[in-house]
């Protein structure tokens, strides 16, 4: 008889891990090396995988970028605004209307602010070089040495609108400083009358209702940026009722 030797099949498969070698004498059964199946991932962890995919994390567009971005420079502002506000309001309190301007220096055309004379009695003249009261430039001098410490200020404004000041600012300087000696205050030329008035001599005009009709118009404002009083260009500096407005003002506190 011829013997037929059929050879077995493990049951695995030939997706099994591996197949089992006849077992030696004294040993137990070794697997031999096969393709590793697919690990088993429990449940819970597969559910965390899907979750965290499925969230896709948030993309800024334009449009927010931007009101965020408005939002954020309105609170600055807002908050910027606030001391900025109640810095002009304490300024307005202490500074009369009058006097919240400025004006260039004569000297060197340095803006000086009005505001830094608020407290104090002042004297606006507008003046000339080639005028008939130009040597009225001593007694304003020697009001503004006599009552300075008590509180007056002399000021001067050149104007060509009679034409009688020199076109050239060294011209004026020469004649209201080296000429007569002026240490009181002098300011660039302007225009002191119509439409075309500088701020400050344009509210003196409307106060009183006497705008200047020549060169050393004078005008008498208090400690309050108030005009009191208004003399003509005839009247002298050391004139008895020009000095007693200024010693009343001065008086007042």
């Amino acid at each position: 008889m011829v013997s037929v030797k059929i050879a077995s099949r493990s049951p695995l498969g030939s997706d099994s891990r591996g197949a089992i070698d006849a077992p030696k004498s004294g040993t137990h059964p070794r697997r031999t090396p096969g393709p590793l199946a697919p690990r088993r991932v429990p449940a819970r962890a597969r559910w965390f995988a899907y979750t965290a995919g499925s969230v896709k994390p948030l993309r800024p567009t334009m449009k927010s970028f931007m009101s965020t971005l408005c939002v954020l420079i309105g609170a600055a502002l807002t908050m910027a605004a606030v001391p900025a506000r109640a810095q002009p309001t304490a300024a307005a309190q202490a500074c009369p209307a009058l006097l919240q301007q400025n004006f260039k220096r004569l000297q060197d055309e340095k803006p000086q602010p009005l505001c830094q004379y608020a407290g104090k009695v002042l004297l606006v003249v507008n003046t000339a070089s080639y005028c008939g009261y130009t040597k009225q430039y001593e007694g304003l001098e020697a009001l503004h040495a006599k009552y300075a410490a008590r509180g007056l200020v002399v000021m001067g404004f050149p104007s060509n609108d009679f034409n009688q000041e020199a076109s050239d600012t060294a011209k004026i300087a020469e004649v209201c400083f080296s000429t007569y000696g002026v240490k009181f205050p002098m300011f660039a030329p302007s225009k002191v009358t119509g439409r075309e008035a500088n701020p400050l001599f344009a509210g003196l005009a409307q106060a009183t209702g006497k705008p200047p009709k020549w060169n050393f118009h004078k005008y008498v404002v208090d400690r309050q940026g108030q005009p009191v009083a208004a003399f003509a260009s005839k009247v002298e500096p050391g004139d008895a009722g020009l000095v007693a407005s200024i010693e009343k003002a001065l008086a007042q506190k």
